[in-house]
């Protein structure tokens, strides 16, 4: 939402009229001829933009005013360079010969006017001619010109390549790769004779040239790197830093370029024989018989192992210790993409991964930096023969159970899991046994991550995990208010809208009560079950049912469970579905207390629980004694209203010889008698004190259900009859304790007067309320031995014509 201030001036550069702007195009370009712009020109720029940005089209400038603005690009004011690109990009692209006379003029390129002449490029074309004149800038000599420019060609690369890498050709990757070598490697190790000109490190002028030194003071013994300090840097030291930053991104993209010219590829290719090549890239002595990719992959290999041994060093700087961490898990993940390109550099890299995975996994400050580790063992641990179950342990483990209030880390392992789902589920199945720890980063900040469960819940259901996966979904409030008390028994702030004290805090550190929450802090799948202590426990966290984070986490918990009910559909045998039934029905009355949440579970319960019995309708044979038991208790109507209408629907569709041979008349009989003394006691009192009357739906569902059972064996069919008679003589002498609401009472008579009616005639009543297969799911509009077709066919035409 904008302020009234913005929204009025947004509407006056709308609604500017054609004569009053040609006017002040005619002041602006004035004010652009004067030898210094000042301030009103400045605010003239603004204006222009905000005129131009607040239109749905793109508008064209007058001529002299765009030769103006495009002269300001290569102004020494900053600030004129980004207004007269930010104008230029708001109206309508250039022509090519404008475009080229722009690229031409290498010298003065920089960030402003790359992000012009890229926004502006028509086709694939003029990003290919752009590409190649900066590619061939790079090539320059010092003295073909200023060589200040090419501080800025890298970054202008680098967002073509993330852009449109097919824009350049395997002359520009050869040509940029070679310089790239000699940038990462060969850079100056003095410190450049003025001060920086901004960046990592900036000091005063020092009189003669002295060697960088390393963050903890010493002299640097070998090549700069990014991690070498100085008061000021070189020209060369600036694009060692350009290319490392730019350095993954290109060895991840450069096989996306276009083939059009390969020539020159191909012949550094030849001057090695394939066989000699893997035998010469085990030297770094002999890498200049590399060809250009291969040799910018050793040299990038030199590069981060020397990183690696600098960030072993004690830096004397805090900040410095944060540019260490940034920097390992760059050099991890270069080192990787180096990995991936040639498999036979795995086995010079893994020695100093795992020395540095053994320096760091006892600190939980690199957890940061282990992920990086992580990848590189899941990618190459299986082709170097090394055991990373230690690695799995501690990030599926140690990370999510002790930092799950990290939200960068809950961000960048999630989005490990979400990237490496199939080669976790080849290399490290085991990781599905955390799924528990890695729900603390839901149960801590629902709204966060709850995209990336949604997407990762489906691959974490797995037949053995099943059952404990619905329990802990649906204590996930539980887990959430446990956090809490977690963090607050260890004295650690916590960013919660109460400050009130906490009663169960006393109860989470009192021993009797301690296993209950360290089962719901479990690391892994397979450690006992709370169900029968689950009450006990939803008692002791009652005060948390209010709290901001618990009740965010409850509102996630049916989408959730949405999708793992569709997931489990998939996966599951009979059995376990027929014991998930179960489940349902006994957490129906397990939950935490909080508003609302209980009326969603049973929403989800009922609707998947529909689905299942009609995909198995089986499941009801199999489980009639739990469904009549359920069924059967009359409080289950108060409490359980949603649940329990879907399982009497349930009982009275599909327990039925046709949906299994199975189903006896005795079985019918025992659930006619269950539905039938729970419908007289409803119907025949008040409901219990503290409760409402049963919903309608409630009692029709009951009717209905007794109708169909009735309907199967014609011997229950005067029971039911006598029921709907005495129904209607009670509604006819006025009103009854069950039903506060007349209209209700109607609609519920009436119903009842329509099955005794149905069941008058048995063989109906058989045919209506228990339909054949065939009649479920008709064909008709498609048997063509039937006259139903050619019928469709006549009243189509009648219907469309004239």
């Amino acid at each position: 939402m904008y302020s009234l201030g913005s929204e009025s001036l947004i509407k006056q550069a709308r609604e500017i009229q054609e004569p009053e702007l040609r006017k002040f195009y005619g002041r602006l370009v004035k004010l652009l001829q004067l030898k210094e712009l000042g301030h009103e020109t400045v605010d003239s720029l603004h204006r222009l933009h905000l005129i131009l940005s607040a239109n749905k089209y793109a508008r064209t400038l007058p001529s002299d005013l765009r030769q103006k603005l495009l002269s300001l690009l290569s102004s020494p004011a900053e600030q004129l360079q980004v207004l007269s690109s930010a104008v230029l990009r708001e109206t309508a692209p250039s022509s090519g010969e404008e475009l080229n006379n722009i690229q031409e003029n290498v010298s003065q390129l920089n960030t402003h006017v790359a992000a012009l002449l890229v926004s502006q490029a028509r086709s694939r074309t003029d990003l290919s001619s752009l590409c190649a004149r900066l590619v061939h800038g790079l090539e320059g000599r010092p003295s073909d010109g200023p060589t200040r420019s090419l501080t800025f060609t890298l970054p202008v690369l680098h967002s073509i390549l993330r852009l449109r890498p097919e824009s350049l050709t395997e002359e520009h990757v050869t040509i940029l790769s070679k310089k790239l070598v000699d940038w990462l490697r060969y850079a100056s190790t003095v410190q450049g004779g003025g001060a920086s000109s901004g960046g990592f490190f900036t000091g005063p002028r020092s009189r003669q040239p002295l060697p960088t030194a390393e963050l903890d003071g010493s002299v640097s013994g070998d090549f700069f790197t990014v991690l070498c300090v100085g008061q000021g840097f070189t020209e060369d030291q600036w694009m060692n830093v350009y290319s490392f930053s730019m350095l993954r991104r290109w060895l991840l993209t450069y096989h996306s370029v276009s083939s059009g010219n390969s020539t020159m590829d191909a012949d550094d290719r030849s001057e090695v024989d394939g066989s000699v090549v893997s035998m010469v890239s085990a030297t770094s002595s002999s890498s200049r018989l590399l060809p250009p990719k291969e040799r910018l992959r050793e040299k990038a290999f030199q590069y981060c192992q020397r990183l690696i041994e600098q960030c072993d060093r004690k830096a004397q700087k805090k900040s410095d210790t944060e540019l260490q961490k940034a920097c390992m898990v760059e050099a991890v993940c270069i080192l990787d993409c180096v990995c991936v390109e040639d498999p036979s550099m795995v086995f010079r890299t893994f020695p100093s991964i795992k020395a540095l995975f053994g320096r760091l996994s006892s600190d939980l400050s690199y957890a940061r930096v282990l992920l990086p580790i992580a990848q590189f063992y899941l990618n190459h641990g299986e082709m170097a023969a090394v055991d990373c179950e230690c690695v799995w342990k501690l990030v599926f483990g140690r990370f999510p159970a002790e930092l799950f209030n990290d939200p960068f880390l809950a961000h960048e392992l999630l989005r490990f899991l979400r990237q490496n789902l199939d080669s976790l589920r080849l290399r490290a199945p085991q990781f599905t046994r955390f799924l528990p720890n890695l729900l603390k980063f839901l149960a801590w900040d629902s709204p966060a991550v709850v995209d990336d469960f949604v997407d990762l819940l489906p691959s974490l259901v797995t037949e053995e995990t099943a059952v404990e996966m619905l329990h802990t979904l649906l204590d996930l409030p539980c887990l959430s208010a446990a956090l809490v008390l977690q963090l607050r028994s260890m004295s650690l702030p916590i960013s919660e809208s109460s400050s009130r004290g906490l009663l169960s805090l006393d109860t989470f550190r009192n021993p009797a009560f301690r296993g209950l929450f360290l089962f719901l802090l479990r690391v892994e799948t397979g450690s006992g079950h709370t169900i029968d202590r689950l009450s006990t426990l939803h008692d002791l966290l009652a005060e948390a049912a209010d709290w901001p984070r618990v009740v965010r986490c409850a509102q996630v918990v049916p989408v959730l469970l949405h999708i793992y009910f569709n997931t489990i559909v998939t996966v599951a045998e009979e059995k376990l579905l027929a014991h998930l039934i179960l489940v349902m029905l006994e957490r129906s009355g397990l939950l935490l207390a909080i508003p609302t949440y209980s009326r969603e579970i049973h929403r989800v319960f009922s609707c998947h629980l529909l689905r299942l019995c009609k995909l198995r309708p089986s499941l009801v044979v199999d489980q009639s004694h739990v469904l009549l038991e359920f069924a059967g208790t009359t409080a289950n109507v108060y409490s359980k209203e949603e649940v329990y209408t879907h399982v009497v629907w349930v009982l009275g569709e599909y327990l039925s010889a046709s949906s299994d041979s199975r189903c006896s008349v005795e079985l019918i009989t025992s659930c006619f008698e269950t539905l039938e003394a729970v419908l007289f006691e409803i119907t025949s009192s008040a409901p219990p004190p503290g409760t409402v009357c049963p919903a309608p739906k409630v009692i029709t569902t009951l009717m209905s259900a007794l109708a169909k059972l009735a309907s199967r064996s014609h011997d229950l069919i005067p029971r039911v009859s006598l029921f709907f008679s005495k129904l209607r003589t009670a509604a006819r002498s006025g009103s009854v304790a069950w039903c506060a609401d007349e209209d209700d009472l109607v609609f519920i008579v009436t119903r009842g007067e329509e099955l005794w009616s149905l069941l008058k005639a048995p063989g109906v009543a058989q045919s209506v309320l228990t339909p054949p297969p065939h009649v479920l799911t008709p064909r008709w509009h498609r048997d063509t031995n039937l006259a139903m077709p050619l019928q469709l066919r006549v009243l189509t035409r009648l219907t469309h014509s004239q």
